[in-house]
C-alpha cells in the first residue's frame, strides 16, 4: 500500500543523516502478519529467497527487460556512469560502524549494500538517470504487529534524470509497486518453504 512520504521522513531512521540531497520519492508499506519486533531479519531473507527481480513476471518482467535493453543501448548503466566513476558511493559518508555491518559487494540484482540494523537497512544504485537508495524499515502497526516499509530516495542526473523518473512513475505505481507488494507479501506468507 503507498503511503505519504512523510511516513518514511517522520521517523529517525539513520539513513536521514546521509541523504539530505535526495528526495523521498516512493514510500510502500508490505503487510507481514504475526510478525514480532525481531523479525526485520526472517523478513529480508524471505524476500531475497522469493522475491528477487528475477521471479518476476508478466508485466513487470516486461518492463524490466525494456529498462534494462534501453539502458544498455544508451549506455544508462555502462560501469563509468554507476559508483564510483560518476557518483561517490553513500558509504563513504557514513562511519565504519554503520557500513561494517554488510558485505559492500553487489548482490543479485542492481543495489549494494550500504548497511543492515536491526529494524532498517539500506541499498544504492546508480546510473546515468539517477542516483537511488532504497530503504527498508520495520515498524510497529498499531494492533501490535509490524510491517515492513519501503522508501525510495532519488537524486536525478539533472533534467534528464528529472524527465526520466516523471516518465516511469505511471508504471511504478500501476504495475511494478503492485506486483512487488504481491510478491513480497506472498514471500512472507511463505517464509517457512521457503528458508526451510
Amino acid at each position: 500500500m503507498r503511503l505519504p512520504v512523510s511516513e518514511h521522513t517522520g521517523r529517525p531512521w539513520r539513513i536521514h543523516e546521509y541523504v539530505p540531497d535526495f528526495t523521498a520519492l516512493d514510500v510502500w508499506s508490505f503487510r507481514t502478519p504475526g510478525a514480532g519486533p525481531d523479525d526485520f531479519p526472517l523478513a529480508l531473507a524471505a524476500i531475497a529467497a522469493g522475491a528477487g527481480l528475477s521471479r518476476q513476471s508478466g508485466p513487470t518482467a516486461f518492463l524490466f527487460a525494456v529498462r534494462w535493453k534501453l539502458g544498455a543501448l544508451l549506455g544508462w548503466d555502462e560501469p563509468g556512469a554507476g559508483i564510483g566513476p560518476r557518483v561517490r558511493s553513500l558509504r563513504e559518508r557514513m562511519p565504519e560502524e554503520l557500513t561494517a555491518t554488510v558485505d559492500p559487494a553487489p548482490g543479485p540484482g542492481p543495489f549494494t549494500p550500504l548497511y543492515e540494523l536491526h529494524d532498517e537497512c539500506a541499498r544504492e544504485l546508480a546510473n546515468k538517470t539517477v542516483h537511488g537508495v532504497m530503504h527498508l524499515g520495520w515498524v510497529e502497526t498499531p494492533d501490535g504487529g509490524h510491517e515492513l516499509r519501503m522508501a525510495v530516495l532519488v537524486k536525478p542526473n539533472g533534467r534528464f534524470g528529472r524527465a526520466y523518473m516523471a516518465l516511469i512513475a505511471p508504471f511504478r505505481y500501476l504495475v511494478v509497486y503492485p506486483a512487488m507488494t504481491r510478491q513480497w507479501e506472498a514471500a512472507w506468507r511463505d517464509r517457512e518453504r521457503l528458508l526451510g
